[in-house]
Protein backbone atom coordinates (compact mmCIF):
# COMPACT_ATOMS: atom_id res chain seq x y z
CA UNK A 1 0.00 0.00 0.00
CA UNK A 2 0.78 3.53 -0.98
CA UNK A 3 1.22 6.29 1.85
CA UNK A 4 -1.11 9.36 0.77
CA UNK A 5 -3.05 6.79 -1.27
CA UNK A 6 -6.83 8.01 -1.74
CA UNK A 7 -8.91 5.44 0.27
CA UNK A 8 -12.28 7.15 -0.59
CA UNK A 9 -11.77 6.45 -4.18
CA UNK A 10 -12.20 10.52 -4.68
CA UNK A 11 -9.71 12.26 -7.38
CA UNK A 12 -6.63 13.98 -5.82
CA UNK A 13 -6.38 17.48 -4.21
CA UNK A 14 -5.17 19.74 -7.06
CA UNK A 15 -2.21 22.50 -5.98
CA UNK A 16 -2.14 25.50 -8.19
CA UNK A 17 0.90 26.44 -9.00
CA UNK A 18 3.00 29.03 -7.08
CA UNK A 19 2.83 32.49 -8.39
CA UNK A 20 4.39 34.51 -6.16
CA UNK A 21 4.67 38.05 -7.49
CA UNK A 22 1.25 39.14 -7.12
CA UNK A 23 1.07 38.26 -3.84
CA UNK A 24 4.21 40.10 -2.53
CA UNK A 25 3.04 43.27 -4.28
CA UNK A 26 -0.04 42.89 -2.57
CA UNK A 27 1.78 42.00 0.68
CA UNK A 28 3.73 44.82 -0.01
CA UNK A 29 1.12 47.49 -0.51
CA UNK A 30 1.03 47.74 -4.12
CA UNK A 31 -2.82 49.03 -5.00
CA UNK A 32 -5.12 45.43 -6.49
CA UNK A 33 -6.04 47.18 -9.36
CA UNK A 34 -2.27 47.48 -10.61
CA UNK A 35 -1.40 44.31 -9.47
CA UNK A 36 -4.44 42.93 -11.35
CA UNK A 37 -3.52 44.77 -14.46
CA UNK A 38 0.19 43.62 -13.99
CA UNK A 39 -0.84 40.32 -13.50
CA UNK A 40 -4.57 39.35 -14.84
CA UNK A 41 -4.48 36.11 -14.07
CA UNK A 42 -3.67 35.87 -10.63
CA UNK A 43 -7.40 35.43 -8.89
CA UNK A 44 -5.67 36.94 -5.92
CA UNK A 45 -5.67 40.34 -7.12
CA UNK A 46 -8.91 40.26 -8.34
CA UNK A 47 -10.17 39.04 -4.93
CA UNK A 48 -8.42 41.69 -2.83
CA UNK A 49 -10.06 44.25 -5.57
CA UNK A 50 -13.63 42.41 -4.86
CA UNK A 51 -13.60 42.35 -1.15
CA UNK A 52 -12.38 46.13 -1.42
CA UNK A 53 -15.19 46.77 -3.25
CA UNK A 54 -17.37 45.05 -1.19
CA UNK A 55 -16.12 47.02 2.25
CA UNK A 56 -16.57 50.14 0.52
CA UNK A 57 -20.14 49.00 -0.79
CA UNK A 58 -19.57 48.66 -4.49
CA UNK A 59 -21.45 45.33 -3.95
CA UNK A 60 -21.85 45.26 -8.30
CA UNK A 61 -18.01 45.83 -8.49
CA UNK A 62 -17.31 43.49 -6.21
CA UNK A 63 -19.62 40.91 -7.96
CA UNK A 64 -17.98 41.51 -11.48
CA UNK A 65 -14.54 41.80 -9.91
CA UNK A 66 -15.17 38.21 -8.07
CA UNK A 67 -16.57 36.66 -11.21
CA UNK A 68 -13.24 37.61 -13.24
CA UNK A 69 -11.13 35.94 -10.04
CA UNK A 70 -13.13 32.94 -10.67
CA UNK A 71 -13.10 32.31 -13.82
CA UNK A 72 -9.50 32.85 -14.07
CA UNK A 73 -8.84 30.17 -11.35
CA UNK A 74 -11.24 28.36 -13.18
CA UNK A 75 -8.77 28.08 -15.82
CA UNK A 76 -5.46 27.80 -13.31
CA UNK A 77 -7.10 24.47 -11.69
CA UNK A 78 -8.03 22.83 -15.37
CA UNK A 79 -4.57 23.35 -16.58
CA UNK A 80 -3.41 21.92 -13.21
CA UNK A 81 -5.72 18.65 -13.59
CA UNK A 82 -8.93 19.90 -12.27
CA UNK A 83 -11.67 17.67 -13.64
CA UNK A 84 -14.36 20.24 -12.38
CA UNK A 85 -14.38 18.63 -8.62
CA UNK A 86 -12.04 17.26 -5.73
CA UNK A 87 -10.30 19.06 -3.11
CA UNK A 88 -8.39 22.68 -3.54
CA UNK A 89 -7.18 22.39 -0.33
CA UNK A 90 -6.83 25.95 1.55
CA UNK A 91 -3.63 24.71 3.42
CA UNK A 92 -1.96 24.89 -0.07
CA UNK A 93 -1.32 28.72 -0.53
CA UNK A 94 -1.49 29.14 -4.13
CA UNK A 95 -5.04 28.10 -3.85
CA UNK A 96 -6.12 31.22 -1.91
CA UNK A 97 -6.75 33.75 -4.33
CA UNK A 98 -9.00 31.44 -6.06
CA UNK A 99 -10.92 30.13 -2.85
CA UNK A 100 -11.33 34.15 -1.92
CA UNK A 101 -12.57 34.61 -5.40
CA UNK A 102 -15.05 32.13 -4.53
CA UNK A 103 -16.51 33.10 -1.26
CA UNK A 104 -16.03 36.61 -3.01
CA UNK A 105 -18.92 35.92 -5.54
CA UNK A 106 -21.07 33.97 -3.41
CA UNK A 107 -20.77 37.16 -0.55
CA UNK A 108 -21.75 39.56 -3.65
CA UNK A 109 -24.61 37.45 -5.23
CA UNK A 110 -26.20 37.08 -2.03
CA UNK A 111 -25.62 40.57 -1.83
CA UNK A 112 -27.86 41.25 -4.97
CA UNK A 113 -30.33 38.85 -4.44
CA UNK A 114 -29.25 35.79 -6.78
CA UNK A 115 -29.87 33.33 -4.23
CA UNK A 116 -29.24 30.55 -6.76
CA UNK A 117 -25.73 31.67 -7.67
CA UNK A 118 -24.88 32.31 -3.64
CA UNK A 119 -26.23 28.58 -2.88
CA UNK A 120 -24.22 27.00 -5.94
CA UNK A 121 -21.00 28.92 -5.00
CA UNK A 122 -21.40 28.50 -0.99
CA UNK A 123 -21.14 24.79 -1.88
CA UNK A 124 -18.84 24.79 -4.15
CA UNK A 125 -16.50 26.49 -1.39
CA UNK A 126 -17.27 23.81 1.13
CA UNK A 127 -17.19 20.86 -1.41
CA UNK A 128 -13.41 22.41 -2.30
CA UNK A 129 -12.08 23.31 1.03
CA UNK A 130 -14.04 23.17 4.61
CA UNK A 131 -11.08 24.98 5.76
CA UNK A 132 -11.85 27.73 3.48
CA UNK A 133 -15.26 28.11 3.74
CA UNK A 134 -14.98 27.89 7.36
CA UNK A 135 -11.26 30.24 7.60
CA UNK A 136 -13.71 32.92 5.25
CA UNK A 137 -16.91 32.83 7.02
Amino acid sequence: MTIHQNLLGGPPPTHLPDDPEPREALAAGTAPAEVAAQHPTSSLAWAQLADDAFERGAVVESYAYARTGYHRGLDALRRSGWKGHGPVPWEHEPNRGFLRALHALARAAQAIGEQEEYERCTQFLKDSSPTAAQTLG
